[in-house]
């Protein structure tokens, strides 16, 4: 009966102390992470896979031919920057995924339970694919850097992580890649060029010289909001009312832009060129300015993928009202004025006009967005130096606040001749309160 007893509860010991397969896999998994510090959270990373894939971005939008600025560069900044938060959000514990926030954005690809993953690893194979997908049409040579910069990643994290932490991490950042892009496709920007026929009036937009290009954008109005309710309470008012008459509001507005070009000191002169973003980075001028701030900061992996997601919806929402703002008044440019009503017929601005009508101000509202969200981040009274021209030539602009940025991007546009001031302050209110309304509305942090 003993012997009996003794091999029964050996037996039992036996099968007790055999896990199966799936969790001798778990635990020797966690183990080897542990002895390689794999079982850390995306706040413990460097942003450093971050920072180089937005060079990247910046670069295939600097040199894809036709160039890539203005409002399209919105749009991949915010959904390659809602990519890589989503990448790396399951390693931070106090965050939620946006899949339930934003507008008909999908559930997001779910992490293993007890697997460990490679938050830098997810990060790079879901904004390669992002970058993939929304530049298809960029050069050869771009295509073969977004190829190396991946593998060269790949191949630093070898020294970092295991075989098989590393495939299921890169599995997990293209599943999350694949489903924001998606996604991407159906906010309707495919139609934001479909054809238009401007209103006819007088004080109303028309080409202008010396291209004489079609107006650009007039359906992005109908373009998908990130954030629903993000516009409430945001629409500028209305201009000036037209008028010939000298002395007359509308006039004064216009003369405004014609006396300042007479007089440019070489430091407007500067500003004006600095924010042309042409050569440039166009659109992404705002996305180099997030990333020097980053830099900066010396901001960790999550703060990083929480920036770039924020100032990337704020910039889409703020070009969509800017923009419905814009085909609402229809007002025609300066030039336009200048030439045909206060006769200076060879006048030009210091830049070329971009095509499209002038109220509020694109630039603006865009630095005032962007402004309200770092501002939220890092607070006010921050002083920093913008450097994203440093290779142009161009010296840095060195600023006391993030508002302060946003005032003096406004200026430039009135300095170039292409804006009424009353477009670039009122543009920059816009952008500040549609921040603020997604501030309000969107949670990063579980509640």
């Amino acid at each position: 009966m003993i012997l009996a007893l003794i091999a029964f509860f050996s037996s039992c010991q036996k099968q007790i102390d055999a896990p199966s397969v799936r969790q001798e896999e778990v635990a020797t998994s966690a183990n080897s992470n542990s002895q390689h510090g794999h079982l850390i959270q995306t706040k413990e990373y460097s942003s450093d896979v971050a920072f180089k894939w937005i060079d990247m971005q910046l670069r295939i939008m600097q040199t894809s031919s036709p160039f890539i600025g203005g409002l399209p560069a919105f749009r991949p900044i915010a959904y390659s920057g809602i990519a890589l938060y989503e990448s790396v959000v399951p390693g931070m514990p106090a965050y939620q995924t946006l899949s339930d926030q934003l507008t008909d954005m999908p559930a997001m690809s779910a992490t293993l339970p007890g697997y460990a993953y490679h938050w830098p690893s997810c990060a790079n194979a879901a904004l390669a694919d992002m970058n993939r997908k929304l530049f298809p049409t960029t050069s050869t040579v771009n295509k073969n850097a977004i190829d190396s910069l991946e593998n060269a990643l790949n191949a630093e994290y070898q020294d970092d992580v295991n075989a098989a932490a590393l495939q299921r991490s890169a599995q997990f950042g293209k599943a999350v890649a694949q489903l924001i892009f998606d996604w991407s496709t159906t906010d309707n920007a495919n139609h934001a060029n479909d054809p238009y026929t401007p209103p006819v009036g007088a004080g109303l937009w028309v080409p202008t010289p010396p291209a004489n290009l079609a107006a650009f954008g007039p359906y992005w109005k109908n373009n998908r909001l990130m954030v629903q309710g993000s516009l409430n309470g945001s629409a500028p008012p209305p201009h000036p009312v037209y008028s010939t008459t000298p002395g007359s509001p509308y006039h004064q507005m216009v003369k405004e832009v014609y006396d300042i070009s007479q007089t440019l000191t070489p430091e407007q002169r500067a500003i004006g060129l600095y924010y042309r973003d042409n050569p440039g980075f166009g659109g992404g001028h705002y996305l180099s300015i997030v990333k020097q701030v980053l830099q900066k900061e010396n901001s960790k992996l999550d703060i990083s993928a929480l920036a770039y997601a924020k100032a990337g919806i704020a910039l889409v929402d703020g070009g969509i009202g800017c923009w419905t703002a814009k085909y609402t008044y229809n007002l025609e440019r300066p030039i336009t004025y200048i030439r045909n009503v206060m006769g200076y017929t060879t006048w030009a601005p210091l830049f070329g006009t971009p095509n499209f009508p002038e109220y509020p101000s694109g630039h603006s509202t865009a630095g005032g967005a962007v402004a309200e969200t770092l501002t939220g981040l890092f607070g006010d009274n921050y002083q920093f130096t913008n450097h994203s021209y440093d290779y142009l030539g161009m010296a840095p602009r060195t600023y006391t606040s993030f508002y302060q940025m946003a005032v003096e991007i406004g200026d430039s546009r009135v300095y170039g001749g292409i804006h009424y001031r009353i477009a670039c302050t009122e543009g920059n209110k816009q952008g500040r309160k549609i921040a603020q309304n997604i501030n309000n509305t969107l949670k990063f942090l579980k509640e």
